[in-house]
């Protein structure tokens, strides 16, 4: 909290002096319903101080990121097996992400939230199974409703963006085949954790 809040100060106070026309700032959806995380309130935080500030700005929520599915499935483990939530999520590439940031910066700000999802919904319990598979990780998948996802309970539409959400082009099974040939097989990949930028 102290991070972010000190951090982003700073930048209003530098944008402020140096007359930048429009700030743009990358968040995650679901922020505002997932304040049991640390992580979360810390991000709520910096968008309500953007909001605050005078300085023009848009934030772009984007949903979870297919990069990260792997992450899920490690913070998942319980044993032999992976125990996670059926909660419905819209992932997207990173590379959308950042498609998306470039739209939104070269635009005129919006002086709001827009967000930012894949062309798809899923059960997360799916997404996560279809990714072992394409790593032929040898664990065994568990769908389990009270599961927590990154350390917190989620209903099923905790991460779901809004119905006005910019949809994404990638969908996940191109994401999947185009990456599975690159991705290391179980147990020679470190974990990875699961994260937001």
């Amino acid at each position: 909290m102290h991070f972010s809040e000190t951090s982003t100060r700073d930048l209003l106070a530098a944008e402020a002096a140096a007359g930048v026309g429009h700030r743009v700032a990358l968040s995650v959806v679901g922020t505002n319903r997932l304040q049991q995380s640390a992580y979360f309130r810390a991000k709520l935080a910096q968008e309500e101080l953007i909001e605050g500030s005078s300085n023009m700005y848009s934030i772009v929520r984007a949903t979870q990121l297919f990069e990260f599915v792997n992450g899920i499935a490690d913070e998942a483990i319980d044993g032999h097996t992976v125990r996670v939530h059926p909660a419905l999520i819209q992932p997207m590439a990173a590379d959308g992400v950042a498609s998306a940031l470039a739209r939104v910066a070269v635009g005129p700000p919006v002086n709001g939230i827009v967000e930012i999802a894949g062309p798809e919904q899923f059960r997360l319990d799916e997404l996560v199974r279809r990714a072992l598979k394409v790593r032929n990780d040898p664990r065994e998948m568990i769908t389990e409703p009270h599961a927590p996802y990154s350390g917190i309970a989620v209903s099923e539409r905790t991460l779901l963006p809004g119905s006005d959400a910019q949809i994404g082009n990638t969908r996940f099974g191109d994401w999947l085949r185009a990456t599975a040939a690159q991705a290391p097989r179980h147990g020679s990949d470190p974990v990875e954790r699961v994260s937001h930028a």
